[in-house]
């Protein structure tokens, strides 16, 4: 799956932009990230192995809201100088959103939803 692929690639982004935070960001800023990084395929994996649509969708959602988490994580490290403004990842995050909604939007218009 497209958006699996593209997810993937985003957390070894994340992974290279965090190593770069300062060793008092291990168990802060780093760790909470990464996470929401590696949550985001793994939540597409999930929902895709579930037998319903709703059950998808759900995870579809949280998987979108880990993208959002991203989006404000990575302008929170560029505030406080951990890391510059990206716009390849900025532009890679909007993407990886797009599809997501467009997975939904086919999945809701299913009908079983």
């Amino acid at each position: 799956m497209e958006v699996w692929r593209d997810s993937m690639e985003l957390v070894e982004m994340i992974y290279k932009i965090s190593d770069t935070f300062p060793d008092s960001e291990r168990f802060g800023l780093t760790s909470q990230i990464r996470r929401a990084a590696i949550s985001i395929p793994s939540n597409i994996a999930e929902g895709a192995a579930r037998r319903s649509t709703p059950e998808y969708l759900r995870f579809l959602s949280i998987a979108r809201g880990s993208l959002s988490e991203i989006a404000t994580q990575t302008q929170i490290a560029n505030r406080l100088g951990y890391s510059s403004a990206s716009p390849r990842l900025d532009e890679y995050i909007d993407l990886i959103f797009a599809k997501l909604t467009a997975l939904m939007n086919v999945l809701n218009k299913r009908g079983d939803a």
